[in-house]
């Protein structure tokens, strides 16, 4: 029996809802239908009644919740004490991260986490929050640097980081190219480049309440998923798009990151940043890494 599909099938019995149980599971809803279809499949029987407007659990469903999560929680007093274990003798820490903390955080804290621990080695896993967090829970790795979600799930902890600054990434030789700083207005004619919602809430909100909050229509001209690919959409002239000032690292010839005011500095162009790991587990080099993180973020917050 596959345990993600059973996971799938005890975040739906407790929700009663699938796109809450989408979030708590930080995946796509039909993703996990497909996994809980799976799981029927393989057991022979339906688990849930699902309607437009309801979703219930079957007999079975009922009979085997109970049963799942026992099993669940088994696996995962064994996997805490297994990598309790192991990880007191392992010196690598599997980190994961979005993509504008990988421009701009990691650095400086692999910087800063190597002068005091040269003999951890850290490997770099660069990927969206929607897709890191399912690896944390599944052990693939120890850490994650991402947007913190509306609904985590129970098994994780947070720690809020900092917020990164948006900015605006503009055509280099467009007239904006030429102004020292931006407000909403400026923006309210030209075509925007925003990242789809459900792999990006964050980045994708963020823009559309900007526009929002100035009493404006955002004029949506192309949706991506991935940032070097909105940025490289901006260097070909086919619009503009609000990124976090961190992408600015992402050199790409032919854009210009300008500074984005918001009136009343109100906080609404800030993308929140916050660290994620598997709680109630005992891991030495992972608490290592966020005394780090802890000790240097004034100085991180600084330049974001």
């Amino acid at each position: 029996m596959d345990l993600h599909r059973l996971r799938c099938f005890v975040a739906v019995a407790e929700e009663l809802h699938f796109g809450r149980a989408a979030q708590r599971l930080s995946m796509l809803p039909s993703a996990l239908g497909r996994h809980v279809r799976m799981l029927e499949e393989d057991l022979g029987t339906r688990l849930l009644n699902r309607t437009t407007r309801n979703v219930s659990l079957t007999e079975d469903g009922i009979f085997l919740l109970d049963d799942a999560r026992g099993l669940l929680a088994q696996v995962e007093e064994v996997a805490k004490r297994f990598r309790g274990r192991s990880r007191d003798q392992a010196m690598t820490l599997r980190l994961g991260a979005i993509d504008s903390a990988s421009a701009g955080l990691v650095p400086l804290l692999l910087h800063d986490f190597r002068q005091s621990h040269p003999d951890i080695a850290v490997i770099l896993i660069e990927n969206k929050t929607i897709r890191l967090l399912p690896r944390l829970l599944s052990g693939r790795i120890d850490l994650a640097l991402v947007r913190p979600p509306a609904n985590p799930d129970r098994a994780l902890e947070f720690l809020f980081l900092l917020h990164e600054t948006a900015v605006v990434a503009v055509p280099e030789h467009g007239p904006l190219a030429r102004r020292r700083r931006l407000a909403i207005q400026d923006l309210a004619d030209q075509p925007l480049i925003v990242p789809d919602r459900r792999s990006r809430p964050h980045s994708h909100d963020l823009t559309m309440k900007l526009f929002a909050e100035a009493g404006l229509q955002a004029r949506v001209a192309q949706i991506a998923e991935e940032k070097h690919t909105i940025v490289n959409l901006v260097a070909a002239n086919l619009g503009i798009a609000i990124v976090p000032r961190w992408t600015s690292r992402m050199k790409v010839l032919g854009v210009k990151y300008i500074p984005l005011d918001v009136a009343g500095d109100s906080g609404m162009n800030k993308l929140p940043l916050a660290a994620a790991w598997v709680g109630g587990t005992r891991d030495t080099v992972r608490d290592k890494m966020l005394s780090t993180l802890k000790d240097r973020l004034a100085v991180y917050a600084d330049q974001a």
